[in-house]
């Protein structure tokens, strides 16, 4: 802990933060946590491996760095794990059934799942946001959706990086 000095007081330890834990954690447990956000090996090994960051903004540089280094294998990796996001509760069986239409008719044509960030999207109109992009991105020819598909988890990564912080406090 960095002690906090004040005038003509004795020094009090400053309590860590959850990036100083995340920047002091041993490598393997950094690297759990970051395949919670994408799901490539490759790209969990460069965020730790770069640590200490100074700050949040830091650390997400760096994971967008990473992940523009993605190499086909590896955004082969990260989308074999991904899924559609959630539908809010309450949605209608018939969207269900033309979500999981949608995606079957897209990974019929690219091989691997569908992914998009929904980062902003209220929660009623997501149903409406995935499925306009779904029809909209099995227009692409296979190689601009795999240069959108990367775009979108370098977004997912960064979303889920910022949730896992701010769901540990910071």
């Amino acid at each position: 802990m960095t002690p906090t000095h004040l005038p003509g007081r004795t020094a009090i330890p400053k309590p860590p933060t959850v990036l100083d834990a995340f920047n002091t954690a041993p490598a393997d447990e950094a690297r759990k946590l970051l395949l919670d956000c994408l799901r490539c090996l490759r790209w969990a090994h460069r965020v730790a491996d770069h640590r200490p960051y100074p700050d949040l903004a830091a650390l997400l540089a760096a994971s967008d760095e990473a992940a523009y280094d993605l190499g086909p294998a590896d955004l082969t990796e990260a989308l074999a794990a991904e899924a559609l996001p959630t539908l809010p509760d309450g949605t209608y069986t018939a969207a269900h059934t033309a979500m999981r239409a949608a995606q079957a008719a897209y990974e019929t044509k690219f091989g691997h799942a569908f992914v998009i960030c929904v980062d902003g999207v209220p929660p009623v109109e997501v149903l409406d946001h995935v499925l306009a992009a779904i029809r909209s991105r099995l227009t692409n020819d296979p190689e601009e959706e795999r240069l959108v598909a990367a775009e979108e988890l370098r977004r997912l990564a960064k979303e889920r990086l910022v949730d896992l912080l701010r769901g540990a406090g910071l």
